[in-house]
């Protein structure tokens, strides 16, 4: 099932500080009030300092209202934002992320780019706790191409759904070593607003739309 989804939470610190502020404010102006029906007229109190606190109170409570203001405005960005990437549900995607998603459904898909051309290339699989899965040969030439993987490993055990990681090593004509990379890919099926960053779901994976390298 695909989902749209926002996780923004109302500002609880903004509402709590303005909710003191006006507080402190009424006090503040009810013994300003005081004191000015109780002075002695024959000796007025300096009202310089209560100006000045006053105009203090002021300005924090314009400064605390403008922060409410500012993400008021970012959270209705926010939301736009979300609206516009929820366009990428159902798209094939690939990230910047060598991590990619297994499910029962769906198997494990990348990406990869060497540096220059490969006749082949060896794949290292880890868990998202940093443990070697398996290491296989797999059928690589030129400088890029993809890899999918359905959790079984060489020796035929099939693995939990989850996160892998993918590692390669490659090989050139002449037997030197050759660097690759690899990028996840796969189909968006999640879309989600959190703390005011979009995040797209690929099959397990949560990745900011920040991280995408190509769509199509």
């Amino acid at each position: 099932m695909t989902t749209v989804t926002s996780t923004t939470a109302p500002d609880a610190k903004t509402t709590a500080a303005t909710t003191k502020i006006n507080a402190d404010f009424d006090m503040f102006l009810k013994l300003l009030t005081a004191q000015m029906q109780n002075q002695d007229p024959l000796d007025p109190m300096d009202t310089a300092q209560y100006t000045q606190q006053l105009v203090q109170y002021s300005q924090v409570e314009q400064s605390i209202e403008q922060t409410a203001t500012l993400k008021e405005m970012l959270a209705a960005f926010g939301t736009q934002n979300l609206m516009q990437a929820s366009s990428l549900v159902g798209a094939q995607v690939e990230t910047s992320s060598a991590t990619s998603g297994l499910s029962a459904a769906t198997p494990a898909q990348w990406t990869w780019s060497a540096t220059r051309d490969v006749t082949s290339m060896t794949a290292t699989i880890k868990d998202d706790k940093g443990k070697i899965i398996d290491t296989l040969p797999i059928t690589a030439t030129g400088a890029a191409g993809a890899f999918t993987w359905d959790g079984t490993t060489s020796a035929g055990k099939k693995v939990d759904p989850g996160l892998y990681t993918l590692e390669l090593a490659g090989v050139d004509a002449s037997g030197a070593k050759v660097a690759a990379t690899a990028h996840a890919f796969g189909k968006v099926n999640d879309v989600e607003l959190e703390n005011g960053m979009v995040k797209l779901t690929i099959n397990g994976l949560t990745v900011a739309t920040s991280d995408l390298l190509r769509i199509g």
